[in-house]
């Protein structure tokens, strides 16, 4: 029988997470920095001394260290807020990655059956506006608000996770698990209107980018955004919405109505026609004469949609194999705590 080898990778995966660079770790467990990353590389080997004394620091099992699998960058472009620091990017990348190899070894063991995504080429349908269409007709999606777009995601075979980014400069990225299923992840920092936007965003991007290579000179966040509005606000059912004038308070209501911030719903009535340029802007330094532009009234907070499909796949699977928490959080190579803390 062979013995298990270390994965240098998951050396990598758990020192990211936990937010350690090399000489961080490094001066933790009383090496030098060029040993982590030789260890990392799968240049030296890892004594048992030390494999215990990180271990110890990274507080992850020692199962963990032996899965197999690589580390994957994001499916395609997140969405966040300007320029973000590597500090920020790097622990989230490594939580997403954590998050796809549980996805991964639970789909494995339950046979989980393939979807089929729908590829929507922007070049042969003509806009982002007309992909949206598209996919709201294939899924079957009744016209007007779609009242919880988790629910919908997760009805067609794709993954939704939300967790804690720890920043709220980042909203969401998607992954493949087992390079063909979908997760998209949304920040539980991000307000329910922010995290509908995100995940439209998102799917956007799996649909009309991952598998129709997209050239350099397209702007593939712009046509995300594009199909996320007549995603879920399309052009014909809400156009009626404006026909008395747009205002903070039409805005508001439409709010409510919508479940998307009032400035999604400003930029819409914009893209659509309804209000002209001069108009949009007069609305927006209304928002920062308010000092509502970055924190519309909470009365008007949306309630955040919470997935059900991985939890419930993930029950599913305890009960069957009649495993207690202990044991099905080492299942996932993980902490009893750290395993409720993700999925209870």
């Amino acid at each position: 029988m062979n013995t298990p080898k270390l994965n240098p990778k998951m050396l990598t995966v758990a020192r990211e997470s936990r937010g350690l660079n090399q000489a961080e770790l490094a001066d933790k467990v009383n090496l030098s920095a060029s040993n982590i990353s030789r260890m990392e590389q799968d240049f030296i080997e890892v004594t048992s001394s030390n494999f215990s004394s990180i271990v110890g620091v990274l507080n992850y099992p020692e199962e963990f260290f032996y899965q197999e699998g690589e580390t994957l960058p994001p499916a395609l472009a997140l969405r966040k807020r300007n320029i973000v620091a590597q500090k920020i990017m790097v622990p989230i990348e490594a939580h997403v990655n954590i998050y796809r190899l549980n996805v991964e070894k639970l789909i494995t063991a339950i046979n989980y059956p393939e979807i089929s995504l729908p590829v929507l080429d922007i070049e042969k349908l003509g806009s982002p506006a007309e992909a949206a269409r598209k996919l709201r007709k294939i899924w079957k999606i009744e016209k007007g608000v779609i009242s919880n777009l988790t629910q919908v995601l997760e009805d067609n075979g794709l993954f939704v996770i939300n967790f804690d980014f720890n920043t709220d400069r980042v909203d969401g990225m998607s992954i493949l698990a087992n390079g063909k299923f979908p997760i998209i992840f949304s920040n539980k920092r991000s307000l329910g209107d922010r995290q509908r936007f995100t995940l439209a965003y998102e799917l956007g991007h799996l649909v009309m980018h991952l598998q129709t290579n997209p050239s350099f000179t397209r702007d593939i966040s712009h046509e995300a955004n594009e199909f996320a509005a007549e995603f879920l606000m399309p052009e014909k059912d809400i156009k009626g919405d404006f026909k008395d004038g747009v205002n903070l308070n039409v805005l508001a209501d439409l709010k409510r109505k919508w479940k998307l911030s009032m400035q999604a719903l400003l930029y819409r009535a914009n893209d659509i026609g309804v209000i002209t340029d001069n108009q949009k802007r007069y609305l927006i330094n209304q928002f920062n004469s308010m000092n509502i532009r970055r924190r519309e009234p909470s009365e008007l907070d949306i309630q955040r949609e919470n997935p059900m499909k991985l939890r419930d796949m993930i029950t599913n699977y305890k009960n069957k194999q009649k495993l207690n928490v202990k044991q099905l959080a080492l299942f996932f190579n993980s902490n009893e705590d750290e395993f409720l803390s993700k999925y209870s």
